[in-house]
């Protein structure tokens, strides 16, 4: 089936353009348990959340240079939950006065036969990966801690090994765009976290 061509244009969440503001960080794992300590004391006074979950992403190739790419994540503890797609724009890496990554969110929940559905659009399954961690809450933040598992054998989510010796650490805020005074509450916490993690303003294009 040949790919219809794509248009790369900014998406919105209905009438309110969704931006996430996003710091990113690692810790070894010999250090989780001491920054899962300090997490619990800084952040609201609830337990953590836990998540297992499979995340696909999906590219389609179209008249552009680079594929426009959809990411679909389900539960694999919690099969009452919804599959979640996922588009995340460019990030706006040259504003210096932001203090953290910004870019174009959307996330909508979807029905069980999402992968389905995008093969008939035209998308194909780049890669897949298992993420296993914690997510906790400081008012409009959140603060995910996971490691990231490959998958040995595609489609075989039993089959895995850890993708490292570390954790990946992400704080993030998904609030309307203009609201960039978001970034400077981020910097503070972050500050708060340090020596154990150091979060930073991360351009994905570096790692590539």
């Amino acid at each position: 089936m040949e790919a219809p061509p794509v248009t790369m244009m900014p998406v919105s969440g209905g009438t309110i353009n969704m931006m996430e503001y996003l710091l990113q960080g690692s810790v070894l794992d010999q250090c989780l348990e001491s920054l899962l300590h300090r997490l619990r004391g800084l952040c609201d006074n609830m337990e953590p959340e836990t998540f297992l979950d499979h995340e696909m992403v999906f590219l389609l190739k179209g008249q552009q240079a680079s594929p426009f790419v959809l990411r679909a994540r389900r539960s694999m503890d919690k099969s009452s939950m919804p599959w979640h797609l996922r588009y995340l724009g460019q990030p706006e890496i040259g504003d210096k006065s932001r203090h953290a990554l910004v870019r174009n969110c959307v996330d909508i929940a979807t029905s069980d036969n999402l992968t389905d559905f995008l093969v008939e659009m035209g998308f194909r399954m780049d890669h897949e990966f298992v993420a296993k961690g914690h997510v906790f809450r400081k008012g409009i933040m959140k603060v995910m801690v996971y490691k990231i598992f490959r998958i040995l054998m595609p489609g075989n989510t039993e089959s895995i090994e850890p993708l490292s010796l570390s954790y990946l650490v992400e704080l993030n805020v998904v609030a309307p765009a203009g609201q960039d005074i978001v970034s400077d509450d981020m910097r503070n916490f972050a500050e708060q976290l340090k020596p154990l993690v150091h979060l930073e303003k991360i351009d994905p294009k570096r790692l590539m």
